[in-house]
Formats: C-alpha cells, structure tokens, sequence
C-alpha cells in the first residue's frame, strides 16, 4: 500500500514508538525512525559478567492486570513464574515494594534495623501526606523536599526520644531517604519537585518484576511483529516541516502537511507523525550549590583494561572495565541559572517547522527532566549474605537540613544511594548495581572508568569497615545524560508546571479540530502521561493513544488528492 492511504511517520521507536505501531490500522503506510542503532530506546538490556544488566528500565513498576507492560510480557511468555502469583499481584507498594536489606554507615558498620525503620517510616508518612495538597490552591511550600524537610525540622525536637546521637543518625537516614526519593522521580533535588501535583502520580499494585531474558525482550518482540522494515536504524530526524503542502518528486497529485529530513538527508513525507522522543535534561548553566538543604538564616584499585567499543556503538555512551517550620529555600528559586536544556527542551524551536504554539512549548519548558544512571559492579566472591538483596549507604555526618557538598569532584560518590543485588546470582555473577541520581551523577559520566572503580571501591570499604575489601572484578556504567537522543532519564512534574503541562504536550496540533488536514503531529512517550510518567507502562499507554486518536479518524474516509 506505499504510496496509498494514509502515511504515518513515528520519530523515535521506544516503547511508545513500537507501542503505536503495534496499535495503528487502516494507514497506508508506516515508518519508525530511530536515532540509535537499536530499537527500545531508555529500554536497553547489555550482556555483563556472566548475565545481563539492564541500562535504562529496570523493572516492570506495579505487575498486575491494569498494566500493559505486565500485560503484554505475560502474554509473549517473557516473565519468570513469581510475577504471574496473584498474591504478588495484589501487594500494595505504594512504589517502594521491600527488599530485605541491610544499612551500612560511614563508620563502617551496620546500622540499628529500628532506628532505619523509624526514620524511613516517617519519610514515607510524610511523602503519603503530600497527596492532601492535590489541587489546592495555596500548598504550604512550592517544593516537595522544602516540604518534607520542614515537617523533618518541626520534628527533630521530640525525634529519637531527644538522645542526640539517635536524633543524628535518624537525620542522616532522612537524607538517604531522599537521595532514593530523586533516583525514583528521576531528579536532583526533591526541591525542584513540585508538591501540589506530586499526589497524581499513580503506583500500581504488584510486586516489582524484572525480565529474565532483558527488558530488551519486550522491545525486539514488539519489533519483530511488525512488517520487516517498518523500523529504520540510525535515522535521526533534523526537521519537522508541517502546516505545508510537499509533494513527491514525479507525482504532483499528492499532497502530504508533513516532511521530516533526517541527518543523512533523506525525506519522509506523511499525513501524521507522531513525535516520541524524550522530554529533554535539566542542565545547570552556571555551578550553583544546593543551598536549598539548609534552613534560611542558618549558618584507585583493581586491574583495568581498556573500554569495549561495542558500547559506544548503540548510541548510549556505555561504557565498561575489567578489574516550628523554619522557611527553607528552594533549590528552583535560588539558583535562576538551573535552566531546562535537553533534546526536546533543547531543539524543540529548531526541531519543528512552524515552531510549536507557545503553550505547548511553555508546556516543555516547565516540565522537569532529569538524570538516573547505574554502576555495575562484578565481584569475584560475594561479601553480602546470600539473603540481602539491598544494600543501603548512609552518610553519618549528613543530615536534611543541613547543607551538602557542593564540591562534585570531591564528593559525587556520596549522592549513590546503595545497591541492589542481581537475582539470581546463578544467572548474573556475584553483581550490585548501584543507583545515582543527578547533578553527581552527570558529573560522574564526565570521569573514566578507572576513576569510578575507585570510587566504588572507596565507598565500599568505607561502609563495610573493610581497608581489605576486595575490588570489583569489572565495572559497566550508563550514560544517560550524555547519550545524544535522550540526554537524561525520565521526566517529573518540576515546579512551577502542573499536570496540565503533561496534558497540554500530550495535545496533537494543529490545534484548531475544524483543520482539514487534522492530526498532522501526535505526541507520545512518558512524559506525556498525566499519572504514570516516568514509567515503561506510561511510555506504551501514550503510544496506544495516539494510535487509538488516528484508528479513529481513519474511520472517516480518506479525502480526495488535492491538486
């Protein structure tokens, strides 16, 4: 059917990329055109040691009937025999499903169960109170970490029973607490977190799941049912051309609104293209410290060898080795120069040709995206207890209120909230995978291999209380804020936008609904999902959408070719 029906173009094929293409019907034709070398886009699984490690998504957030994800991975017999239990299906994590961990300390030595549980319990009842500011009008502070720790502050008199060394260490496992807060909403800082909208985000119920075979599994399965080369590699788009009218060179009786140039010049004319690629990154413009964690007013190791280029090849930038309330400042309002930059944000006014309508790109500007990156460490022998699936670091002499570091280079490391254990060990290798968000984590794509193994192994006989510890056997890293088509994470509503920021990009242009040529550019991907953004399931959900928006008007019948 080229050249007949409708033609439809879909820039970018992760999950919601592949998820419309899997939806769409009655189109003439179909393209997807993706940057990268490989589809799945932030979904992107990567042989290490002896198993898999996964760079971008991780788990399927809330395995249980109403999500897709879940859905769809049963259906393709992707999933181990855990995640199809009902009673898996059914707990309430509230998006921190447990883990049997342990908590090391700076000191070196396993921190008390009680006093951890007791601050991580009021660190989640403060969180769960968040949502009684859904939309009000006047929310006590703009920021969620501004809220939370003033609630921390109020507290900090009657906490621990007043014994300072416990109210001390209750304090450092609050700042831990928030370091896994910004790794989960994909942020720098709770302080650039909006509080009146944080309650729309939506967990599902379910124990969290991985894929036994790579989250990758998904992908290359929805890739492999479409029609041999719906899917182009390597074809970064340049240029959005719509509002037009372009015709094919040879044939004058067609009419398409919409031409896309891509880097290597090629053209692809289409009635509608569905726009798919990530929101864009929060880029500091100027070094600014977080002076928002301080209440206003209140004063080398192992053997290494070089990197494997293959990493280099997908496009992400992996790489790899062997060897009272007090009023607090926000870290939005004190630093003006922390500035949206990314690719949307970044090339959304050279991207699209007409630029898009100053609401949708305000909608751009004001929502969040920011930067979670993984460090991958294989062990020739196991130092945790086969039963520990979490290992959890704190830093002693940190507190929320208090203001952090902002030395990047001397301190980055600190911002690791810890480690999760790869299950099983008979599949994977002996292998944590460490979680760090941010400003610290951009700052440690900027060092090499051998700099991160260092540090790694530093952190690790810090809290272990271990000089002898040995030193990881290998290290595999991700890259995500400077990988080039996505340049960060995932996307969090940031303060000063809203919920209907995420409704207003979600809208196809042109706007006007009595346009002749309607739907001409449709946006999906997660940071268009008003409850479940930042999720794989988001991602799909949005590209199911769009697809359903054009099933429907390709109902109507195709209008004659213009002339």
């Amino acid at each position: 059917m080229e050249g007949g029906g409708r033609r439809v173009v879909a820039v970018g094929a992760g999950l919601a990329g592949l998820g419309a293409a899997q939806r769409l019907r009655g189109h003439g034709s179909l393209r997807l055109l993706e940057a990268a070398a490989r589809a799945g886009g932030r979904v992107c699984t990567r042989p290490f040691a002896s198993g898999l490690a996964e760079m971008g998504a991780h788990w399927i957030h809330g395995p249980s009937p109403g999500n897709p994800v879940f859905c769809l991975a049963s259906r393709y017999g992707l999933l181990g025999p855990e995640a199809a239990l009902e009673e898996n299906q059914q707990v309430e994590a509230g998006g921190h499903p447990p883990m049997p961990s342990v908590t090391y300390g700076s000191s070196g030595k396993v921190l008390n169960p009680k006093a951890v549980r007791e601050a991580r319990d009021l660190f989640y009842a403060l969180l769960a109170s968040t949502r009684a500011f859904q939309g009000s009008k006047e929310p006590p502070w703009p920021s969620v970490g501004q809220y939370v720790r003033a609630e921390i502050a109020r507290t900090v008199p009657t906490m621990a029973g007043g014994q300072e060394d416990a109210r001390r260490l209750q304090l450092a496992v609050l700042a831990a607490c928030l370091k896994l807060e910004c790794c989960i909403s994909g942020t720098h800082s709770m302080d650039l977190v909006a509080l009146e909208p944080f309650g729309e985000y939506v967990s599902l119920p379910g124990l969290d799941c991985t894929f036994p075979g790579g989250y990758s599994s998904l992908a290359e399965r929805l890739h492999s049912d479409l029609p041999e080369g719906t899917v182009l590699l390597n074809k970064a788009v340049r240029t959005i051309q719509w509002q037009g009218s372009f015709r094919e060179e040879g044939d004058d009786a067609r009419v398409f609104p919409v031409r896309v140039e891509c880097e290597d010049g090629d053209v692809f004319l289409a009635d509608h293209v569905i726009i798919t690629v990530p929101l864009g990154e929060d880029t500091d413009a100027s070094p600014c410290p977080a002076r928002s964690l301080r209440p206003a007013g209140r004063g080398g190791y192992g053997q290494v060898e070089g990197r494997d280029s293959r990493w280099e090849e997908v496009g992400q930038g992996f790489g790899e080795v062997r060897a009272s309330q007090t009023p607090f400042r926000s870290l939005a309002a004190s630093c003006p120069k922390f500035v949206a930059a990314g690719f949307l944000k970044e090339h959304y006014e050279t991207f699209f040709q007409p630029p898009l309508p100053e609401r949708k790109a305000q909608a751009i500007r004001n929502l969040g995206f920011g930067t979670n990156n993984k460090i991958f460490l294989e062990f020739e022998q196991p130092f945790w207890e086969p039963e520990q699936q979490l290992l959890e670091v704190v830093w002693e002499d940190e507190s929320p209120l208090e203001e952090p570091s902002s030395d990047l280079e001397a301190s980055w490391f600190k911002k690791l909230i810890g480690f999760v254990v790869l299950q099983p060990p008979e599949q994977h290798g002996h292998v944590l995978c460490g979680f760090i968000a941010g400003k610290e984590s951009e700052h440690m794509e900027t060092l090499s291999d051998a700099e991160v193994l260092s540090a790694m192994t530093h952190v690790l006989r810090t809290m272990t209380g271990n000089p002898n510890l040995p030193a990881p056997r290998s290290v595999l890293r991700s890259r995500w804020h400077s990988a080039p088509y996505t340049l960060g994470s995932y996307s969090y509503v940031a303060v000063g936008s809203s919920g209907d920021d995420i409704d207003v990009l979600a809208q196809p242009l042109p706007e006007d609904p009595r346009d002749p040529r309607p739907l001409q550019l449709l946006f999906a991907g997660e940071a268009t999902h008003r409850t479940f953004y930042s999720t794989t399931h988001g991602a799909l959900l949005s590209g199911w959408r769009e697809a359903e928006r054009l099933n429907q008007l390709f109902q109507v019948p195709v209008p004659a070719p213009q002339s």
